[in-house]
């Protein structure tokens, strides 16, 4: 068994090498389609250099070898693990192996903070159900930072992740459902740390668990802080700061990236014009909306919903994830 895994392995990585280094056409840093995602090229080791992240990321070397210092820890990783930074961070970045002959490669994917939630508070609710006496990564709590093993279901995840975001289509449909397999297959294994601790806290006994929940059945209506911080039992002050506490966002930026996120799922069903989305998901101006939805995805709605968009339609106006 152990050597079907190892002939496993050498095949996937073998894909994601030559998978990489098309996406790496450049040394340094090469920008992907896809927002947040940077593929790394590098020909000779680099001295430590200071770097940053606003958001879970997730790392992964084809070839090559890479050190991160976080927290004064300094971890190694190479093709047969791959690394986790688990929220914003400082921290410094070493190419400890490469050559011209066999160049490192690399991929850094940073996940918007709304997927760990959704993602965790699922795994949340259906653990704290079947076994709460039993969630693993306890120990691991507090902790930035994570090297696991590579295994064949997360590279295999990965390599379903490139081979979406190939094409228009797939980019829209098929990419966001393996960026969440990603982020089940990393709070699955240790990595649950404070991430899935917050989201069990959180959905156990925090009063914004129950405001999230009527907000997202009713993303239709107009939603003030003054009528949430009630449902709440709190003021309108002390709601906003626990709300941003939980989320990491105010209640109005948390509400609006909820009401994009249901429409872009909306568009890709198909069964509805762009101004009925807008609707639907609160805004009273479809011209408001096509402006915000823009600024998040970097298409309009309707690019978004067209199966012909092209590449660089997708790309331009990036999305940013903050």
């Amino acid at each position: 068994m152990a050597q079907v895994t190892s002939i496993s392995h050498s095949m996937s990585s073998g894909d994601l090498i030559a998978e990489l280094a098309s996406l790496a056409p450049r040394l340094g840093g090469n920008e992907s389609v896809w927002p947040g995602l940077t593929v790394y090229r590098f020909t000779e080791p680099l001295k430590p250099q200071w770097e940053e992240i606003q958001s879970m990321s997730l790392g992964i070397v084809a070839q090559g070898r890479k050190a991160v210092v976080v927290d004064g820890e300094r971890l190694i990783y190479d093709s047969f693990n791959y690394l986790v930074l688990t929220d914003r961070l400082n921290f410094t970045a070493e190419i400890v192996e490469a050559t011209v002959r066999r160049p490192f490669l690399s991929l850094v994917l940073q996940i918007d903070p709304s997927t760990v939630r959704k993602i965790a508070s699922e795994m949340v609710e259906r653990t704290t159900v079947l076994f709460p006496d039993e969630m693993p990564g306890i120990a691991e709590r507090g902790r930035s930072a994570f090297v696991s093993n590579l295994d064949a279901d997360m590279m295999s995840a990965v390599m379903r992740f490139l081979a979406a975001i190939r094409t228009p289509g797939d980019r829209r449909v098929l990419a966001p459902m393996c960026v969440d397999e990603l982020v089940y297959r990393i709070l699955q294994r240790e990595q649950h740390n404070r991430l899935l601790d917050l989201a069990a806290r959180e959905t156990a006994a925090s009063p914004i668990s129950q405001v999230l929940a009527y907000v997202s059945g009713h993303l239709d209506e107009t939603l003030s802080v003054t009528e949430l911080a009630g449902r709440a039992n709190l003021s309108a002050s002390a709601f906003s700061r626990l709300f941003r506490e939980v989320t990491g966002r105010s209640p109005y930026q948390f509400i609006k990236e909820m009401r994009l996120d249901r429409a872009r799922d909306l568009l890709v069903a198909g069964h509805h014009g762009v101004a009925q989305v807008s609707r639907m998901v609160g805004y009273s101006s479809a011209s408001h909306f096509i402006t915000e939805f823009r600024n998040r995805f970097g298409v309009t709605p309707g690019e978004w919903a067209d199966p012909s968009v092209t590449a660089t339609g997708l790309n331009r106006g990036r999305a940013v994830i903050r």
